[in-house]
């Protein structure tokens, strides 16, 4: 029988609204809900391929304890007697829990419940203190509570959008493709990109100005003093709605003059004052930020910055306006909302009541004071103060700051449980309890979204195995401590139920965050809610798709603060916590790339994200190459005092000169030393906690391979084992696996470790073999009924291996011809254009070299006219800044080639 849900997408904080679909052949498909208010049905690469992700290989699918195979009841008493017996030897504070913005409401509800209300410590905490806590902090200095004022539907009334630090076309392409409608249909509609590189995002912007790392506060200060000297500011709503004005703009004015401020920032004097008057004169003006200002150890005040230009202008609150912080994760939100931080109570709540949130829970044990933020927390670990952690539906041995140091913490750690769909990941390897738990698509629940949209994720699939929702596996834990009472769910919707009535419970108003009208929905209206935008008191009434009447939060002018009042916050320019020095000259810059997330545990398993960025890579300014001696495509060794790695060479001039730019998402299942967290340095933000993940000295230098190579097979190879391989990386294909590889020993005989690499020991193999030993060169294959299993290639340096591409294809044939043979061993096909290289649009596996031939055949001058002829960019469009980058690179080039014969227009050009 088929099935056919609506449910939500399960990556970024955009909180896309998905249709999944089921056949009688259990095959699942994805399309966009075209009646969610947050994608209208569009979706990104990566949830488009949501049905590729959603296989049982590789998944944690039963209990074990200390490495045995075991069942629930033991399992759970396992954690239960663990825990139990660190309490009363050392106290609540020697355990903790470290759980994930990939949780349900309902899941994360229950585990702050269990550590905050009945074992009584403040330390659980979330990965998402990554990633937008210091967002969190800036709302709750100037706010008096963690809301994000806005809504989506900004982006389309707005005259003005500035992106601060985000990197919007390829980290949050839904939101971008609504940015880029609204330019089709309002040419006026200006576009600002603030961010040291030129990224994709930056390339389509009317204006970019590429600020020095660190010096965003110096830059909106500067902004915030030129504002009042030019008379653009609200005074009325300044002086009855803020407060601390005339400190925030005492401290702006120190910012100095433009000249000063260029000098400051590295932005040009012309390019300042073109955003300066920009912004004074716009009044529909709404400020995106997301990680780049976030993940600082002046994240905080970077956020407030931001902010005091919108408070002083009185742009907050009203259609196109406002500051919009952008989070990383699918329920970041919702965790924010039930007390998932360290530093915070339930409902938005702090520690100031926690007396009401124990009369509610009737908890015994309700903690009173902040818990340990996450490096802390694994610090405390390493240390032995913390003796016991549960890590839910995270991987911080990839994703945390010190990586190395994180994975020595757990390794001491007396008791480490992970709860995880996943059945091999750097930080499942570390515990000593393996719990396994459902995955997106099993799923029931709610997410709330970057705009505070309640949505529902809704299972499509059954749950394999012995797997459990993350929250009934807490549940039982909580049962098994003796507190089987206050956790008598049955399902998410009881949960739901109580989340909803907390947040009305002692609140008169007084906390924005209220959702007291769904506290009594029915199980059935809870089945069919649609998604809805917080907040949903008891008085107000709401329609039945968009939540309350008010989608824009402060429109009263009224604040969640003691006086009712906005807070200026006076903020002072500081540097990076660790400036670059002689020994580590380059600056580390972390983030994320367009068709990948997170710790790719999800993207990975599908052929066609993992086509479109393949390796580790790092990306530097030509110059910083030419100083370091790197060539493009080569392979360099990053060092930084925390740890190191390797990475592919890529060379890009829209690169910040200084800056080295490397993605996150390698782990150590992928790559034998791609984890760029072991680099990153481990200081924070006093106030938030975020690490500075934007801002590590590094150290680059060329790696010496004696040798590279890759292999194919339709196996996934086994290569943790592979010791003299300084570098592998592993890569999912259509019909096989790619490992790249390189070493700096010298391999003796390539004969016999091809086949043992290959697996040839099977006596109905045919295996073809080609060695050139003074040119460094071998192939060889292994072919089982003339039908091709695995390959490998090896050459003294990159450029002299074989196109992948073209290879991959030879796995979907059932058998290999004369002349594919021949092709294998002469390392590539026989006739010319038989590789197109790697997709620009993974959606349609469209390559950049169809791409350009296309481009120069057919004249084509826009995206749309690409999307005609080949597809390309017509679906979710995360390909389109890459469509019109190919079209101005083949203008630019047609230019240069008609100027060698127009020698008047080449000097005007």
């Amino acid at each position: 029988m088929s099935i056919n849900v609506t449910t939500t997408c399960p990556y970024c904080g955009v909180g896309c609204g998905v249709r999944a679909a089921v056949d009688d052949n259990g095959a699942v498909s994805i399309a966009g809900d075209e009646g969610h208010p947050a994608n209208a049905g569009r979706l990104c690469s990566k949830g488009a391929a949501l049905g590729d992700t959603t296989g049982l290989d590789g998944r944690l699918l039963h209990p074990e304890v200390r490495g045995e195979r075991t069942d629930w009841d033991t399992a759970l008493d396992a954690v239960a007697d663990g825990f139990r017996d660190v309490i009363e030897q050392h106290g609540p504070e020697a355990v903790a829990f470290y759980v994930s913005g990939q949780l349900l409401t309902e899941d994360y509800y229950v585990a702050n419940k269990l550590m905050k209300g009945f074992i009584g410590s403040g330390n659980i905490d979330t990965n998402s203190r990554l990633c937008m806590s210091s967002a969190v902090a800036g709302h709750m200095r100037a706010f008096g509570e963690d809301v994000v004022p806005g809504c989506y539907e900004d982006f389309e009334a707005a005259d003005l959008i500035v992106l601060v630090g985000s990197n919007t076309a390829w980290c949050h392409p839904i939101v971008y493709r609504r940015i880029e409608a609204a330019r089709a249909a309002r040419p006026d509609l200006k576009l600002v990109v603030i961010d040291p590189q030129c990224t994709t995002t930056a390339e389509d912007a009317d204006l970019h100005l590429p600020v020095a790392p660190g010096q965003d506060v110096a830059l909106f200060n500067g902004l915030l003093a030129h504002l009042e000297a030019g008379g653009h500011i609200d005074s009325s709503f300044v002086d009855a709605h803020t407060e601390g004005a005339f400190a925030a703009l005492a401290a702006a004015r120190r910012s100095g003059n433009t000249a000063e401020l260029a000098r400051t920032t590295g932005i040009a004097e012309a390019d300042l004052d073109c955003f300066f008057d920009w912004f004074g004169a716009t009044e529909r003006t709404v400020t995106v930020f997301s990680q780049g200002v976030n993940q600082s150890s002046a994240g905080t005040d970077k956020v407030n910055a931001i902010i005091n230009c919108h408070l002083l202008t009185g742009r907050i609150g009203r259609a196109g306006t406002g500051p919009f912080s952008i989070t990383g994760q699918p329920n970041a939100m919702g965790g924010r909302e039930v007390g998932g931080l360290a530093n915070t109570l339930a409902a938005h709540r702090d520690f100031d009541a926690a007396d009401s949130v124990a009369t509610f829970w009737r908890a015994p044990y309700i903690a009173r004071e902040p818990g340990l933020k996450a490096v802390d927390l694994f610090q405390a670990i390493g240390d032995g103060r913390v003796k016991a952690v549960w890590i839910m539906a995270t991987n911080p041995l990839v994703s945390l700051p010190d990586a190395d140091a994180a994975r020595a913490a757990l390794e001491a750690c007396d008791l480490v449980v992970v709860s995880d769909c996943e059945g091999a990941t750097d930080t499942l390897a570390c515990a000593d309890i393996r719990l396994p738990a459902a995955a997106w698509g099993e799923k029931d629940g709610t997410v709330t979204n970057s705009e505070r949209c309640i949505s529902r994720q809704r299972p499509f699939l059954p749950v394999p195995g012995s797997a459990q929702p993350d929250w009934w596996i807490v549940t039982e834990v909580a049962r098994r401590l003796g507190h089987g009472a206050a956790f008598d769910y049955d399902s998410p919707h009881d949960i739901f139920r109580e989340h909803a009535a907390l947040s009305a419970h002692d609140n008169d108003g007084r906390h924005v965050f209220d959702i007291g009208g769904l506290a009594n929905l029915t199980r059935a209206e809870y089945d069919a809610l649609e998604p809805l935008q917080w907040p949903v008191p008891a008085s107000r009434t709401r329609d039945s798709r968009h939540g309350t009447a008010a989608k824009r939060l402060f429109a009263d002018g009224r604040f969640p603060t003691k006086s009712g009042r906005a807070r200026f916050v006076a903020v002072t320019p500081r540097g990076p916590a660790n400036a670059p020095d002689t020994d580590y000259p380059l600056v580390l810059n972390t983030g994320r790339v367009r068709d990948h997330w997170h710790t790719m545990t999800r993207t990975g398993r599908s052929a066609r994200l993992s086509a479109h960025v393949d390796e580790p890579f790092a990306t530097l300014h030509p110059q910083d190459a030419q100083v370091f001696g790197l060539r493009d495509g080569a392979l360099a060794r990053l060092d930084t005092r925390w740890g190191h790695m390797l990475a592919r060479v890529r060379i890009d001039p829209g690169q910040a000169r200084g800056s080295v730019f490397v993605p996150m998402h390698w782990n150590g299942q992928t790559a034998s030393a791609g984890r760029v967290g072991a680099l990153v340095n481990p200081v924070v933000d006093p106030l938030s906690g975020e690490p500075e993940f934007k801002h590590t000295p590094l150290r680059v230098s060329a790696f010496a391979a004696r040798w590279h190579g890759f292999l194919l097979t339709r196996t996934r190879p086994a290569l943790t084992g592979e010791t003299d391989l300084d570098y592998w990386v592993l890569v999912r294909g259509e019909q096989f696996w790619r490992a790249e590889l390189a070493a700096s020993e010298a391999v003796g005989d390539w004969g016999k470790r091809a086949r043992r690499l290959l697996g040839a020991t099977s006596p109905d193999a045919d295996w073809l073999e080609f060695r050139d030993e003074r040119a460094g060169a071998y192939r060889g294959a292994r072919l089982v009924d003339d039908r091709l299993e695995a390959c490998l290639f090896v050459a003294a340096e990159p450029p002299g291996l074989p196109a992948r591409h073209w290879l991959g294809g030879l796995f979907a044939q059932d058998e290999l011809s004369d002349a594919d043979r021949m092709a294998l061993l002469a390392g590539g096909p026989v006739e010319s254009g038989g590789d197109t290289g790697p997709p620009v649009c993974s959606c349609f596996g469209v390559s950049r070299a169809v791409i350009e031939t296309a481009i120069q055949d057919q004249g084509l001058t826009t995206p749309a006219a690409i999307g005609d002829a080949l597809g390309a960019g017509t679906n979710c469009g995360s390909c389109l800044p890459d469509l019109r980058r190919l079209i101005d690179i083949h203008a630019t080039t047609t230019d240069d080639d008609a100027n060698e014969t127009n020698p008047v227009a080449a000097q005007a050009h």
